[in-house]
């Protein structure tokens, strides 16, 4: 008998329904086509979007009384079993809707924590994942489960949220603490790797930008580091580093990031910022910006505030626009040289442009190099050669048994240069 492949089955997708306020003061149309995007990420399928004009959130079910009666028919309609609300709730509104709805509701907040900790796969990712999660679910414990304990492992109830629902304030709390001392010994360790690299003086190159802008598949690119890439939002979580050398030989570690989104949550900003961090001892920023996006610019905005935030705002940045291939306006790359300094118009996915990329980050790695000015044994040579292929010489003068050469070289190569020296 001939034994066939069975397909599996996919798990069907939770049926959901987006709901905002309109406010003339930010583009929440773009919000909520990104939140239908993080809701298919999270698994969802969104059936139904709805909107309400409102100067201010009502303080009891955050949306007008009408509103969550014409929410109601539609969950009946479309059978969904989830409310998802493009802002944040309180969890005193968050409970009075569940309640009226009899369905869970989450907050933007709620469902990017989610995401994320679907996506954390590293020990280091799921401990951070799991410390905003329960920061985040703490305040909205008190009769929490009543409503949910019908609702199990759905959008929201993933990570820690399926077990640490059913137990008490104080364990929750000494879970959280736990979690932060774990958090401030990841801290540690990172700034211990930091000095380590330092001291090697190997320049470090940070990838930022928006979720989803393409910094994986731009490392993919730059280093064949193999890493997972999809066209999702928050594809990837655990930040990669990889040692990469450029054309003309000058060395660089090269890592990507977390991407950034609107409103990221501040219990994600507190417990990443041990990863986050990592930005901060940056020699170079390539600044990703997803071209194809028709929202770009605010995308750019909240990347520059979030580093501003970080204290890194002020590093020497590539701004690196891919996906040119999905852009409208073609003629955006002559505004945008005379707006950066350094810029570069590259497809992460099919290559163009990545030598360009390689020369701009060489250029701004360049303005980090130190000036070389030694007295070398003839014994030397090795360090002599690396001189002249990864950095510049401009004099080198053979007398008797040494040679005194002088020039500029990445801090690395100055710094063995410098020990070496008579």
């Amino acid at each position: 008998m001939k034994m066939h492949d069975i397909e599996p089955v996919p798990a069907p997708r939770q049926r959901v329904v987006l709901a905002a306020l309109e406010d003339p003061e930010r583009s929440w149309e773009e919000s909520l086509d990104e939140l239908a995007r993080l809701a298919d990420t999270a698994g969802g399928q969104v059936m139904a979007v709805v909107s309400q004009r409102r100067d201010t959130p009502d303080p009891r079910t955050y949306l007008g009384k009408g509103k969550v009666e014409e929410i109601q028919a539609l969950l009946e309609r479309a059978d969904a079993s989830l409310l998802i609300i493009d802002g944040e709730l309180s969890p005193s509104q968050q409970r009075n809707l569940e309640q009226a709805l009899n369905v869970q509701v989450l907050d933007r907040t709620g469902l990017i924590l989610d995401i994320f900790a679907h996506r954390a796969h590293t020990a280091e990712g799921k401990l951070q994942v799991e410390l905003a999660q329960l920061e985040y679910l703490l305040p909205r414990l008190a009769n929490m489960w009543t409503h949910l304990s019908r609702i199990r492992g759905g959008i929201g109830l993933r990570g820690p949220g399926e077990t640490q629902l059913e137990v008490d304030r104080r364990r929750v709390r000494e879970r959280i603490a736990h979690l932060k001392r774990k958090v401030e010994e990841i801290r540690h360790r990172r700034a211990v790797q930091r000095s380590q690299r330092a001291q090697s003086q190997i320049p470090m190159v940070s990838l930022v930008g928006y979720t989803n802008a393409g910094k994986s598949t731009l490392l993919n690119a730059l280093s064949q580091a193999g890493v997972f890439v999809e066209d999702k939002l928050f594809a990837t979580l655990d930040p990669t580093t990889r040692d990469v050398t450029f054309p003309g030989g000058t060395r660089a570690l090269v890592s990507d990031t977390v991407g950034f989104i609107r409103h990221l949550p501040t219990q994600l900003v507190a417990a990443f910022r041990a990863t986050l961090e990592e930005v901060r001892s940056a020699d170079v920023l390539v600044h990703v910006v997803d071209a194809g996006n028709p929202d770009w610019v605010e995308q750019a905005e909240v990347v520059e505030q979030v580093l501003q935030e970080l204290g890194a705002g002020d590093k020497p940045t590539v701004m690196a626009f891919n996906k040119m291939d999905l852009a409208d306006d073609r003629d955006i790359t002559e505004r945008l040289a005379q707006r950066y300094p350094e810029v570069v118009f590259l497809v992460a996915r099919t290559g163009e442009g990545i030598a360009e990329l390689e020369a701009a980050i060489v250029r701004q790695l360049r303005s980090t190099w130190q000036p070389v000015d030694a007295v070398l044994p003839l014994t030397a040579t090795q360090l002599v050669a690396e001189l002249h292929a990864r950095g510049d010489v401009s004099h080198e003068v053979y007398e008797d048994n040494v040679v005194h050469i002088t020039g500029c070289a990445p801090r690395d190569l100055a710094a063995r240069i410098r020990l070496r020296a008579q």
